[in-house]
C-alpha cells in the first residue's frame, strides 16, 4: 500500500475484522467516493470547456492488453507533469460498481537488488528519464480480484485524473483493457543468470567466470503467486538449453560436461522431486558414426519424449569452432553473440540410444538449426541458411552486439515431415522466408495453425533489434506482434492450451524480463503483460517454457552428474570453455 494512503479495502478490514465480509464491503464503501466525484466532475466538466484537460501518459497498462485470470496485482505506470496527486477510477461494462481511489502517487523505483551478482562487469540496474519520471499505483490483492471478475465479459475502463494542489482537475488519461476467460494453465520453467562477462587472463573473454557458475538458478513461476521457487542451483558445471515433452513428462537439458565440452545431455522423467543421474545421461557421440564435434545445438525433447532433435556440426566438421560464430563482449547489456553458420539435424532415439541424421535436413552445403516440433510430432520446423565459415580469414572482430564486422548469415524457415525419422523434402515458409531479413527460433502452436517466430536483421535470438513475428503453419503473411517491446523480444513458448505466449525481453532493464501475450483462435495477440518479482533486478531471466504440469509439479532437481563431471574435468580436456553459452541473454 502506498504511504498515507488507506484504501477502502483497507478500512474494510479495519471494521469487519473478518475476510469473509471483503468483498460485500468494498462494494459499499467504494461506491461512496465515486458518487462524490461525479458530483465534483460536473463542476470539473464545466471547468475544463474554458480550460482543455493535458493529457497523462499511461505506460502501463497499454489500451487493449489482456491480463490472464488470476495474475498478480500489475501495477499502474504513468507519466504526468501537470498533476500533483491523482483520482484512479476504474469502471465496468457490466454495470457493476466502479472502484475509485485517491493517491499522491509513487515513484518508479528499483527492485530488490542480489549482492552476490553484483560485479565490475556490470552496473546496478538504474531507472531512464522516463522512468525516473514515472508515477505508479498499484491495486491490493482483494481490489485486483474485483476488477479482474468485472473485465472478462467487457472491458474495464481506467481514467486517471491529475490534480494540482487538490483543488482543480488539470490532467487526464483513459485506458481500456480486460481480463481473459483463458487460463494460462501452466506454470513457467526458467533460467535465472547473473550479467556478469569475465576477460580472463589472457584476454579472452568468458560470458560468466567459471567460478559464478554456481550462481545460475533454474526457476518455475505460477503466475497466480507474487514470486518464483527455485528447483535448481548451485551447479559446478555449466548447462543450458532444455525443454519439455508436450504431455510434460519428460524433461531435458544441456550439460556441458567435462571442459565445457558440451557433450553431454540429460533426458528425465519429469516428477515432483528430479534426480539427474549418470543413468539419465547421453553422450552424445558414443556411436561414433556422425563426427567428433560433441556439442548439441538448441536440443528439442519430442512430444511424445522418445526423441531429441538437435543440431550437430556433421561429419565433415572437425571442431566446435569451425561451426558457431560466437563473439563475447564485456558489455552486459548484450554480452554474448552466437549461432551455427555450419550444421545438420540429427535426432536421437531413445528406443535404441544412437544419433540418427534426419534426412531432408542433413544437407552439409546448408546449416539446419532451430529445430522444433509440432504437437502431434508429425513435422519439423526449422531454421536453414547456405553454410558458411563462420570467420573468413581476415575479418575484423565485432565489438559490439549488431556490429556490421560480425559474421553474416540470414536464415529462413522450413518445414517437412518427421516421418518416424525418415524426413522428406523441405519446404520454404512463406512469410517466414526471402524477406530480407534473418528468420529464426520457430514455434508451432499447440494446435499446429501458427508458427511464432523471431526476425531481426542477421544472426538469430538475443539480438537487440529481434522481433517477434505470427504466420500461418502452411505460410502466408506474417504479422508483427503487437506484444513487442523496444528492445530484445526472443524465447518464447507457447501454453498448453494455445492461448497465451511467454517470452523474454529488456524493454524495462537490460536485465531481461519475462512477458506474456494472449493469442485468440485468429493469431491475434495483445500489448506485453510483465510476470513481476521473477528474479532480483540485476539478475536476468531467459529461455522460460511452459510445462504441462501442475503449479506444483516440480518441487526440486538434483544434478549428481555434474559432480562427476566436475571431478573428470582434469583428464577429459575437450573444446574450448565458455565458448558458446548457448543461452546468455
Amino acid at each position: 500500500m502506498l504511504p498515507g494512503f488507506q484504501s477502502p479495502i483497507s478500512r474494510t478490514r479495519k471494521i469487519a475484522g473478518v475476510s469473509a465480509v471483503l468483498f460485500p464491503a468494498i462494494v459499499v464503501l467504494c461506491a461512496l467516493p465515486f458518487r462524490v466525484l461525479q458530483s465534483k466532475d460536473r463542476v470539473y466538466a464545466a471547468s475544463s470547456a474554458q480550460q482543455t484537460l493535458l493529457p497523462i501518459s499511461v505506460d502501463y497498462p497499454e489500451a487493449g492488453s489482456i491480463f490472464p485470470p488470476g495474475i498478480t496485482p500489475p501495477t499502474l505506470l504513468w507519466r504526468d507533469a501537470a498533476g500533483s496527486s491523482w483520482t484512479i477510477d476504474i469502471s465496468f461494462a457490466d454495470g457493476s460498481q466502479p472502484l475509485h481511489v485517491t493517491t499522491k502517487g509513487e515513484r518508479m523505483h528499483i527492485g530488490e537488488i542480489d549482492p552476490q551478482t553484483v560485479s565490475d562487469s556490470n552496473q546496478p540496474p538504474k531507472l531512464t528519464a522516463q522512468q525516473a519520471a514515472t508515477w505508479t499505483w498499484t491495486p491490493d490483492t482483494t481490489a485486483w480480484s474485483v476488477i479482474q471478475a468485472h473485465s472478462v465479459k467487457g472491458p474495464a475502463t481506467l481514467n486517471i485524473t491529475g490534480f494540482r494542489d487538490g483543488q482543480a482537475a488539470w490532467s487526464q488519461a483513459r485506458v481500456t483493457f480486460t481480463t481473459s476467460k483463458d487460463e494460462v494453465g501452466a506454470p513457467i520453467f526458467y533460467r535465472d543468470v547473473p550479467l556478469m562477462p569475465s576477460a580472463g587472463v589472457n584476454g579472452v573473454v568468458s560470458p560468466l567466470a567459471t567460478s559464478s557458475i554456481p550462481l545460475i538458478h533454474w526457476r518455475i513461476r505460477d503466475i497466480h503467486k507474487p514470486e518464483s521457487h527455485t528447483v535448481l542451483k548451485d551447479m559446478p558445471t555449466c548447462a543450458n538449453c532444455h525443454s519439455f515433452s508436450a504431455d510434460g513428462k519428460t524433461f531435458g537439458m544441456d550439460i556441458d560436461g567435462p571442459a565445457n565440452d558440451k557433450g553431454l545431455y540429460a533426458v528425465v522423467p519429469v516428477q515432483k522431486h528430479m534426480t539427474v543421474a549418470s543413468k539419465d545421461m547421453v553422450h552424445w557421440n558414443t556411436d561414433g558414426t556422425v563426427g567428433k564435434v560433441r556439442v548439441g545445438f538448441m536440443s528439442q525433447v519430442s512430444p511424445s519424449g522418445r526423441y531429441v532433435l538437435s543440431t550437430f556440426a556433421g561429419p565433415t566438421v572437425k571442431s566446435m569452432m569451425d561451426s558457431y560464430y560466437v563473439t563475447n563482449f564485456l558489455d552486459y547489456r548484450f554480452l554474448q553473440v552466437f549461432y551455427p553458420t555450419r550444421g545438420i539435424l540429427e535426432y536421437f532415439d531413445r528406443s535404441d540410444g544412437l544419433r540418427h541424421p534426419l534426412p531432408g535436413a542433413d544437407d552439409p552445403n546448408y546449416v539446419q538449426t532451430d529445430g522444433v516440433w509440432s504437437h502431434d510430432g508429425k513435422w519439423i520446423v526449422f531454421a536453414r541458411a547456405e553454410a558458411r565459415d563462420p570467420r573468413p580469414k581476415g575479418q575484423p572482430a565485432a565489438l559490439h552486439a549488431l556490429d556490421e564486422n560480425e559474421t553474416q548469415i540470414q536464415y529462413e524457415l522450413y518445414r517437412m515431415p518427421f516421418n518416424d525419422g525418415k524426413g522428406g523434402t523441405p519446404e520454404r515458409i512463406v512469410g517466414a522466408s526471402k524477406n530480407g531479413m534473418s528468420n529464426n527460433f520457430p514455434k508451432i502452436s499447440p494446435d499446429g495453425k501458427w508458427i511464432v517466430f523471431v526476425q531481426c536483421k542477421n544472426g538469430q535470438l538475443m539480438r537487440p533489434d529481434s522481433q517477434l513475428y505470427i504466420v500461418p503453419f502452411e505460410g502466408g503473411t506474417a504479422r508483427r506482434l503487437r506484444a513487442n517491446t523496444r528492445l530484445m523480444n526472443s524465447w518464447h513458448s507457447f501454453s498448453p492450451n494455445g492461448r497465451w505466449l511467454v517470452f523474454s525481453s529488456k524493454a524495462r532493464s537490460p536485465y531481461t524480463q519475462m512477458y506474456l501475450t494472449h493469442i485468440d483462435a485468429d493469431g491475434n495477440d495483445s500489448p506485453a503483460i510483465l510476470i513481476d518479482n521473477a528474479t532480483a533486478a540485476n539478475r536476468a531471466v531467459n529461455i522460460p517454457e511452459f510445462v504441462n504440469i501442475s503449479e506444483d509439479g516440480i518441487d526440486d532437481i538434483k544434478v549428481d552428474v555434474a559432480d562427476e563431471a566436475t571431478r573428470n574435468a582434469n583428464s577429459k580436456s575437450v573444446g574450448a570453455p565458455n565458448a558458446v553459452g548457448k543461452g546468455q541473454p
